[in-house]
């Protein structure tokens, strides 16, 4: 069975976690198209300008090759596809991925109207080449059936398309004694991902500051992350980026920082930390929570989105924030992102002391993360349900 790929996604990181080499026996082959070679020239006037003249979001999440490929099947992530080859997508919040649906949806309107794109793009779903629509978590799955039911045309051959699929994750060791931890000294977190301020690194430096300088708790904080500003969800500012610089030199004997740092690295690292942090504004699944986990780390998070069926108390903790019906955590208005970071260094100050008052509960959780990772998360079994999804959408 030949599987094709985006070319220009082959190394990108959900891809290479959810979708290549996954299969045993399977071929993966690299794929061009018509959108491709639109995203490449429009990316390339991009640059040559210096500033965005085209938006090049649509065009990463559309495929039409014509059937030129000659692969057996397409799969994509967050992608769609208008010609006759069939394909499955993975995706993380609901397809179609367009940019303008994506902001008709937020606005939280009982039917959201569709442009002529939009639509061809929901034909495109409806079709027969479209065989699998594989949500990373039971959230995605809410969130695309609440679109289909704000929506002006008929999806009900859609829905049967629709399945939910975690993705795999290795257990980095096997026992937890591996790790060679002890809770005598310093108790290491760890907190990593490029947009610092969404994943709460700055509530973090605030609860850990104080815990640190007033409560003498031996902390030891480890910090990957490029303090990249996105500007969403967190909605922060030079003067934040400013002052989480100074904090973090202000106190480098417990802080280490690294900008950046390769993966394999950053996993390595993970076998000598008690505990992971994502206490985050906004994630659609949260990858590094399975690699905390598979590294016998138990985990504090936020319960949004796909969080609270990644975590839970016996292998972690989790803290409650505002968040709607389909889990996303409120953060459009300026009230709302005070009332989130206020939950999250509170809930987060909180777990905090409970780990002090109780340090066993590290290498219990962490032992309950392994297994978890095990039970929910093992790539032979994650391997055998996407073969089955391979060999039902070609048969």
């Amino acid at each position: 069975m030949i599987v094709g790929m985006l070319y220009y996604r082959w190394s990108f990181y959900s891809y290479t976690r959810t979708i290549l080499d996954q299969v045993p026996d399977v071929e993966y082959r690299k794929v061009f198209d018509y959108f491709s070679i639109l995203n490449h020239a429009a990316q390339k006037i991009n640059r040559t300008a210096g500033k965005s003249i085209f938006d090049t979001f649509d065009l990463n999440n559309q495929f039409q090759d014509y059937g030129l490929n000659h692969v057996d099947l397409l799969h994509f992530f967050n992608g769609i596809s208008y010609g006759k080859t069939p394909w499955v997508s993975n995706f993380e919040t609901f397809l179609p991925r367009l940019r303008g649906l994506l902001g008709k949806f937020n606005q939280k309107s009982d039917i959201i109207p569709l442009c002529d794109k939009e639509k061809r793009a929901f034909n495109a779903l409806n079709g027969e080449a479209c065989k699998r629509l594989i949500a990373l978590s039971e959230c995605s799955s809410r969130i695309q059936l609440d679109l289909f039911r704000r929506l002006p045309i008929d999806t009900e051959a859609i829905k049967p398309k629709l399945t939910v699929l975690h993705p795999p994750q290795v257990k980095m060791i096997n026992t937890y004694d591996e790790k060679n931890l002890d809770t005598g000294g310093q108790i290491r977190f760890m907190l990593v991902g490029a947009g610092f301020f969404r994943k709460g690194g700055r509530e973090v430096l605030r609860v850990f500051e104080r815990l640190v300088r007033q409560n003498k708790y031996p902390i030891e904080l480890i910090i990957i992350s490029s303090l990249r500003m996105d500007k969403y969800a967190a909605h922060e500012t030079d003067a934040d980026v400013e002052w989480v610089t100074k904090t973090i030199a202000a106190n480098q004997d417990w802080i280490t920082h690294h900008t950046n740092l390769p993966n394999d690295q950053v996993l390595a690292l993970m076998r000598n930390v008690h505990v992971g942090l994502l206490p985050t504004y906004a994630d659609t699944y949260g990858f590094s929570v399975l690699e905390f986990q598979a590294n016998g780390m138990p985990v504090i998070t936020t319960n949004i989105r796909a969080l609270p069926e990644m975590n839970d108390e016996k292998s972690g903790w989790l803290i409650d924030v505002p968040k709607d019906e389909l889990g996303e955590a409120l953060y459009a208005t300026n009230e709302q992102r005070k009332h989130l970071s206020d939950a999250i260094e509170s809930g987060l100050e909180n777990i905090i002391h409970k780990i002090f008052a109780d340090l066993g509960c590290i290498r219990r959780k962490g032992m309950a993360s392994l297994e978890k990772i095990e039970r929910e998360h093992h790539p032979s079994d994650y391997a055998l349900r996407m073969r089955k999804i391979y060999e039902s959408a070609i048969s």
